[in-house]
């Protein structure tokens, strides 16, 4: 099984660089890495060009022009980009903790998709969590966090390394969604769904694909209490109460009457690359 990790970004060069060191200490070291790049300007683009240089990963940067919130588009460019036959999709705002690709193969079934979360830290720790807190692991510790403050114990055993314990409280957790910040699948089912839809924007955009996979035949399996990532803070101006109204009647309808098959998705993106890399294409560039 040939793994590809696809982590999706807009102009947050900082967080997205918190995130990459996660990738960049992970026990299972042998996945593709692409960043989906909803139009980032050049600071974003420096910061993937470094940790390049840096890491013993090199990341793939999948990048289209600005034209409001596409990552719905983004996501389909990056997955057809991708060489891996499974995938994990993560935000670029979430930093993994150093088992995270090897639970995520681990558990791995076919005709499934694993759904797991983040752990939110706050602004204040967002902004202070180093490359040498994640590189180290110690961000990811229970101590660390207490000691920066964070509270709230209900998560907290999310932190636990015990196997047993935490694949039980997968199976007492709440419903599991096909999440777009920490989730994994088949290549071969989205593509058998068509990708994600180019038409919706933030919002259920990515349950819908969830919801989709089902009607062919997928469970969901949660793995929050064993995938575990953490989620940095960050302020969310694309969310508009009128897109997130209209995607949920989306949502509801691709439920309600078993659809399958995205209109416009992964072959209206295949169709837009091959266009790109016609030679009319490059004699007009």
């Amino acid at each position: 099984m040939k793994l590809s990790v696809i982590v999706s970004t807009y102009n947050q060069p900082r967080w997205l660089e918190k995130v990459l060191w996660g990738y960049h200490v992970q026990t299972r070291g042998d996945f593709e890495l692409l960043i989906a790049d909803d139009g980032s300007g050049p600071e974003t683009a420096a910061a993937i060009a470094r940790f390049g240089r840096e890491s013993h990963l090199r990341p793939i940067h999948v990048w289209h022009e600005d034209d409001g919130f596409r990552k719905t588009e983004i996501l389909n460019r990056a997955i057809l980009t991708a060489t891996g036959d499974y995938i994990i999709l993560a935000d670029g705002d979430c930093i993994p903790r150093d088992d995270y690709v090897a639970t995520h193969a681990a558990l791995a079934r076919p005709k499934r998709f694993l759904s797991g979360g983040a752990l939110p830290l706050p602004m204040e720790l967002s902004a202070q969590v180093t490359r040498d807190d994640i590189v180290s692991g110690r961000f990811a510790t229970l101590s660390w966090l207490r000691a920066h403050g964070v509270r709230g114990a209900t998560d907290f055993k999310r932190l636990l390394r015990a196997p047993w314990l935490n694949g039980l409280a997968d199976r007492l957790s709440i419903k599991a969604r096909f999440t777009g910040k920490n989730v994994s699948t088949w290549k071969a089912g989205l593509v058998a769904v068509n990708g994600f839809d180019h038409e919706m924007r933030y919002g259920y955009e990515d349950w819908s694909v969830g919801q989709r996979l089902i009607h062919i035949g997928y469970r969901v399996k949660q793995v929050r209490n064993r995938a575990v990532a953490f989620h940095l803070h960050h302020p969310r101006p694309y969310r508009v109460h009128d897109e997130m109204v209209r995607n949920r009647a989306i949502f509801e309808r691709i439920r309600r009457n078993r659809e399958v098959r995205v209109t416009r998705g992964l072959d209206e993106m295949a169709a837009r690359i091959a266009a790109e890399h016609s030679p009319g294409a490059a004699r007009s560039s």
